[in-house]
């Protein structure tokens, strides 16, 4: 069951491999529809959910600049995939590789955004967890969110050229695939 204001504990969550999490929101993140796998993993109930931000379940270990570049994608009118720890309403956490798109209306506009998450594999997340650390101690060194993001942008692309890769590119190179088109 929820717990109000849930701290993050030591406890992970995890869904299976033939699982999917599916989340839809409108233009400003606001949940308009879950599923009962996200339901059930996030240990909220469709009613705490529906017409909130989709930030109630971020997690405070995740680094902004993930978010920023996710945000930064999707209102480019983008798909993005991204490794992302979320936070359960009972304090457990759950990894996702996410994959977001927008969603457009008949008129062609953004109307809002769906988000298919499955399980992440344990050595793509042996490899994030140290770079999400580095980021987070990064942005940490900050008071104000801007800079940190930035801060912490400046550290990940710094981290993507040094490897030749694009932030697409990594993400599919530790889960076993070519980037995607």
């Amino acid at each position: 069951m929820h717990v109000s204001g849930a701290h993050p504990a030591a406890v992970e969550r995890t869904l299976g491999d033939d699982e999917i999490i599916v989340t839809k929101t409108d233009r400003g993140g606001r949940i308009t529809y879950v599923n009962d796998v996200f339901l059930r993993v996030s240990a909220y109930t469709e009613a705490e959910m529906l017409g909130q931000p989709h930030s109630k379940i971020r997690h405070p270990d995740m680094p902004r600049c993930i978010f920023k570049l996710l945000w930064d994608t999707i209102t480019d009118r983008q798909e993005v995939f991204a490794y992302v720890m979320n936070l359960a309403g009972d304090g457990a956490y759950y990894w996702v590789l996410a994959h977001v798109t927008p969603s457009l209306g008949a008129d062609g506009q953004v109307v809002g955004y769906h988000s298919s998450r499955r399980v992440p594999t344990r050595s793509a997340l042996d490899q994030i967890r140290p770079l999400y650390a580095s980021l987070r101690l990064t942005e940490a060194g900050y008071q104000e969110p801007a800079e940190a993001i930035q801060a912490s942008t400046a550290q990940l692309n710094e981290f993507l050229a040094e490897r030749d890769l694009t932030y697409s590119e990594y993400l599919w190179s530790l889960a076993g695939q070519p980037a995607m088109p």
